[in-house]
């Protein structure tokens, strides 16, 4: 069986005569290129750290929602739909939290290895349900019916702080910031010596010869 090879290609064409008489007479504008080079182009702005992670939450939220048996639509979520989230996410926890019958309960450093399980830290809840709570209402979700500021949501917060905090012999409880305590300069004054007369010497000579 033969191939059959593509048609070989048109001749190019000549340059020179494919220029229209009515193009070859047009004088070129001196200020053609000076007008493409002053355009400012500004760059791109870089999203920050924060955005970045809350894009990437947002979708991985969202993405639990796709999956969720049956499919939920995020106008329907509600904080109960939330706590159901925060509990599948502490199978990718790297967090040691000791069971109440572990003999390492309230130990901050552990002597040993013990089963008990890996879960999320407080503080990486804490602060993704900060960022998903700002993604919702950037995406068109009312502030009053915010999933992620309900008081389930607080309150289950609240019970996971204090459990750990128990648990790994840690605290949350912020440190106050002492106030800086002034420090007063007093002005010493120095006053010198009086000047003690030398009996040593000589009187002026006030006799006039």
């Amino acid at each position: 069986m033969d191939l059959v090879h593509p048609p070989p290609p048109p001749p190019p064409t000549n340059p020179t005569t494919a220029v229209t008489p009515s193009s070859a007479n047009i004088p070129t504008s001196p200020t053609t290129g000076t007008t493409s080079s002053s355009t400012i182009t500004t760059p791109p702005t870089t999203p920050s750290r924060y955005e970045n992670q809350k894009r990437r939450d947002w979708n991985t939220f969202c993405q639990y929602l796709r999956n969720h048996r049956p499919p939920l639509n995020l106008t329907l979520c509600s904080g109960a739909h939330v706590l159901e989230f925060l509990r599948y996410l502490d199978q990718f926890g790297k967090t040691k939290v000791h069971n109440q019958t572990c003999p390492f309960f309230g130990l901050p450093n552990p002597p040993a290895p013990c089963p008990c399980p890996l879960r999320q830290a407080w503080g990486s809840l804490d602060a993704l349900i900060g960022r998903l709570r700002a993604a919702y209402e950037e995406h068109g979700g009312r502030p009053e019916a915010n999933p992620f500021g309900a008081r389930a949501v607080r309150i289950y917060l609240r019970e996971v702080r204090d459990f750990q905090a128990k648990a790994r012999g840690v605290s949350y409880e912020k440190k106050r910031k002492r106030p800086k305590q002034k420090v007063t300069t007093s002005t010493v004054t120095v006053t010198p010596p009086p000047l003690v007369p030398d009996h040593h010497q000589s009187a002026p000579n006030n006799h006039l010869q």
